[in-house]
């Protein structure tokens, strides 16, 4: 009757060091802490923030050179406080139009 069974496994498992080995590599890959989905997940998450580190060093790139512009032109900067925060001189009005959606 062993001998049957034994017919269905390869022999380099059929000894205890290859069943250790066989075991081995499926702890690792399936039940450990790191096994292969959670590595793939890390993987993946670790590329996301690699693009999102990309496009913020970019956009910091662009918000330094804005202010240096800022910085070297008065004209340049009291034309950004007036559009961005609406700053006005003292005999000034501000009107600010708002365009409306139309009705459907």
């Amino acid at each position: 009757m062993k001998e049957k069974l034994l017919r269905f496994v390869p022999r380099r498992l059929r000894n205890r060091y290859g069943a250790g080995i066989l075991f081995f590599v499926a702890w690792i890959a399936f039940f450990d802490d790191h096994d292969l989905w959670t590595s793939w997940k890390l993987r993946r998450q670790l590329h996301d923030l690699r693009e999102e580190h990309a496009y913020y060093a970019g956009q910091i790139q662009v918000t330094r050179e804005r202010i240096d512009q800022l910085n070297s032109n008065a004209a340049l900067l009291e034309k950004f406080a007036r559009e961005r925060y609406m700053f006005k001189r003292a005999d000034e009005d501000i009107f600010v139009l708002v365009a409306e959606e139309p009705k459907k």
